[in-house]
């Protein structure tokens, strides 16, 4: 892997979910608090993004007109999907947005976010890769890659086409390894055959693997009673080959200090400690769920456009973990995509189409009653 990586601790600090006020605006102070205790702790790396609301000028106040600029970096993305980025141009002004956001005079990695076969198009016909460039040439930027959703082949096409890329992210959890949605593992393979250092988001699914099943909870605390379960997520994606930092979407001084805990002195996991994950997550994959893979078949001939796939996973995060909240916030993606699982006429197109011969309007029904109260 690349040299850069060397003094980049294997901890990042994730500034999409930070603490709230009750009128909904960052609450600074907190957040302050958190990044001095990561410091602190001899953390060093912080992420934000253009898109996330509020985010880059909350980390203005409470840690670059705080902190010194060498102590510390800092890393924003470009999204050419807001509504914003209504062409090339105005895509290249969100850099010059967050750099004032920011006020962080460079940035030390710079994203290009969100990365998908669809949007790849776009971030190449504006010629975003060369503007990345001409900012790391004027030390406006000193390292860029992408986030990435999608598959590994489209991942592994991207990298064969811009070897230049210094670095990706990805969406790594235990439970999302050997899931044919997101392929975590596949696409993990696809970095370190281009030897690219890889940073890692998710890596506790939302949160949701911070409370996973109780019989996960049962298993894990059998093998060390002293472990939480996020410990377990976290050291498991940082165990990994190639990997450079491993995020942490944190809300409160708490989840700072468990997380900490785990990462301050990291250990990788042992052969023994690989197996309670290899259960963990038969056990949660044994648990009854909708099999939907994400494929999208299903949407394509929707008269009413309803995101099923979506729809399904937030009915998942109820059926295996319980986690409403979570469960809430992707329901509402869903229907901003598309219809609402009332909506279905009930046509069949849907079932025609699935692979898994998943009772397609069946689950829409009880998606109906479990989110349209």
């Amino acid at each position: 892997m690349e040299k850069f990586t060397e003094n980049v601790q294997k901890f990042g600090f994730g500034l999409m979910r930070l603490p709230r006020l009750a009128d909904g605006t960052i609450d600074v102070d907190q957040t302050a608090e958190m990044a001095d205790r990561f410091l602190a702790a001899g953390m060093n790396y912080f992420d934000t993004a253009y898109v996330y609301e509020g985010s880059e000028e909350a980390i203005r106040k409470a840690l670059v007109e705080r902190v010194p600029r060498d102590k510390f970096y800092l890393t924003s993305k470009l999204n050419v999907t807001t509504n914003d980025a209504k062409d090339a141009a105005s895509a290249r002004q969100e850099f010059y947005t967050s750099l004032e956001r920011t006020g962080a005079k460079y940035l030390d990695f710079y994203l290009l976010h969100a990365m998908n076969k669809e949007n790849y198009s776009k971030f190449t016909e504006w010629d975003i890769f060369s503007f990345v460039k001409e900012l790391k040439e004027k030390g406006l930027i000193r390292h860029y890659g992408f986030s990435f959703h999608d598959d590994p082949e489209t991942l592994d096409r991207i990298l064969t086409e811009h070897p230049d890329l210094e670095f990706v992210q990805l969406q790594i959890n235990y439970i999302d390894w050997e899931s044919p949605s997101v392929q975590s593992r596949a696409c993990h393979e696809v970095a370190v055959k281009h030897d690219k250092p890889i940073v890692i988001m998710e890596p506790i699914k939302g949160g949701m693997l911070a409370s996973p099943p109780q019989q996960v909870v049962d298993l894990m605390k059998q093998a060390d009673p002293d472990a939480s379960p996020a410990s377990w997520a976290l050291r498991f994606a940082a165990s990994l080959k190639n990997v450079m930092v491993v995020l942490s979407g944190m809300s409160s001084l708490e989840q700072m200090e468990e997380n900490l805990k785990t990462m301050k002195d990291f250990q990788p996991l042992s052969e023994a400690e690989q197996q309670v994950i290899v259960k963990a997550r038969e056990t949660i994959n044994a648990i009854p769920q909708i099999p939907c893979t994400g494929c999208r078949y299903c949407v394509k001939d929707c008269p009413k456009h309803i995101s099923i796939p979506r729809v399904f996973e937030a009915m998942n995060k109820i059926l295996v973990y319980n986690n409403r909240e979570q469960a809430e916030r992707t329901f509402g993606f869903a229907v901003e995509d598309g219809g609402k699982p009332s909506e279905c006429i009930h046509c069949g197109s849907c079932e025609r189409n699935c692979p898994q011969h998943i009772q397609i309007r069946s689950w829409l029904e009880k998606a109906a009653a479990e989110f349209e109260k």
